[in-house]
């Protein structure tokens, strides 16, 4: 891949370009399970496709040049990915983590992780102060997710990264939710960037799968290992789809960003909502680091109601988004994170993080800003029109 070429061009213009045997501009699909060996002794590049197989090959090849990584690992979904790169972890040792994580890396981490005694603690990551509180010697990964899920908090990596190293921790960034091409961890110090590339790098919901990139070779043989060795790699026609997805990035997220400001600043305008949580707006409190580490807020914002009432009301006339798990797509996605990505997350736990009953989360896909705009004014009257209705027969 150029060095030269932007990172629009890199998506396309990439070592896997053509297929070097045909010519063809499309990776071939290598359904084999198994390869021929020609010698007894010395096995070919290929074996057994769990260990390595050409077509995920080209999509580990392309992950790991966009994050400017040198390796790249593609998995069964995001959260193999993430559970795999916390195998890395050994009995005794300690994770410190977003409090406001994605639920299921905070399943993964209080009911797995903790039964083969790897211990960990929640933190408010923007709160330097109360990291350095929660580090122990045992400390051995600091687990960011910047913006958060899904409450779009910003977290300074660079610094993280540099606190990590100070304390010979390993520095793990879920960058799903901007990737590389609004984001690039690595390049801020992270050891390891993570992705459900189910959402933005795919991009049309119709893919379930996990990335991981790594900058340093033995980390690298290290993640392999393990990689191998769980076995939760991604399949070839998914692997496939996901580099379809790649290629257009770069029109779709900005697209979807542009919508997603236009949006989070009807609804911040708008008299019926309570609260919108959006790295984009210059009062957000990690607006100058987001500005500093990511070329834009991206294209998830969540906001919250007046109450429970308004929510139920407004997602019941609510139109154009999907409402459904996940978010990345074309189309947009509205959810409802207290029973959807966060239910795996006690009540008492939501509340404490700010993830209300209230709370819906935003990803903005390719429709027109303005059609939103004007289903959300509908479904918002509609939530007004109801709690009025009801404090009057009160």
């Amino acid at each position: 891949m150029s060095s030269n070429y932007t990172f629009q061009t890199k998506l396309l213009h990439n070592n896997q370009k053509f297929d070097p045997e045909t010519g063809a501009v499309s990776v071939p699909i290598q359904h084999a399970s198994t390869f021929h060996q020609k010698d007894i002794d010395v096995f070919g590049k290929y074996d057994y496709s769990r260990s390595l197989n050409p077509t995920r090959e080209a999509l580990e090849e392309v992950i790991a040049e966009l994050e400017e990584g040198i390796r790249g690992f593609a998995f069964s979904s995001g959260m193999a990915a993430i559970s795999t790169a916390f195998l890395l972890l050994s009995q005794g040792d300690h994770v410190v983590i977003t409090e406001d994580v994605y639920g299921g890396t905070y399943r993964m981490t209080t009911e797995v992780l903790s039964r083969f005694g790897i211990e960990h603690t929640f933190v408010d990551m923007t709160n330097l102060e109360e990291l350095k509180e929660a580090i122990r010697p045992n400390t051995k990964v600091f687990y960011v997710e910047t913006p958060s899920n899904p409450l779009l908090k910003v977290t300074d990596i660079q610094a993280i990264s540099s606190l990590a190293r100070q304390h010979g921790a390993l520095t793990f960034v879920d960058n799903t939710f901007l990737t590389p091409a609004l984001q690039k961890p690595l390049s801020l110090g992270a050891d390891i960037v993570l992705h459900s590339a189910t959402k933005f790098l795919s991009g049309h919901s119709d893919v379930v799968a996990g990335l991981a990139v790594v900058k340093d070779p033995d980390l690298g043989a290290r993640l392999a290992f393990l990689q191998n060795s769980f076995g939760a790699v991604l399949g070839v026609q998914d692997a496939w789809l996901v580099l379809r997805g790649i290629k257009t990035l770069q029109v779709r997220l900005d697209q979807s960003v542009k919508s997603a400001k236009k949006i989070a600043g009807f609804l911040n305008d708008h008299p019926s909502v309570k609260k919108v949580h959006y790295p984009g707006f210059a009062d957000h409190p990690g607006y100058k680091i987001q500005k500093m580490q990511a070329v834009n807020a991206g294209a998830v914002l969540s906001f919250e109601l007046e109450d429970e009432l308004s929510m139920r009301t407004f997602v019941e006339n609510a139109k154009i988004p999907v409402f459904a798990v996940s978010l990345g797509a074309v189309e947009s996605i509205l959810s409802y994170p207290a029973k959807m990505s966060h239910a795996a997350m006690p009540a008492s736990e939501r509340e404490q993080r700010g993830i209300t009953d209230s709370l819906l989360r935003l990803s903005v896909g390719l429709e027109s800003a303005d059609d939103i705009i004007e289903d959300f004014k509908a479904a918002l009257s509609a939530a007004g029109k109801t709690k009025h209705s009801i404090l009057q027969r009160g």
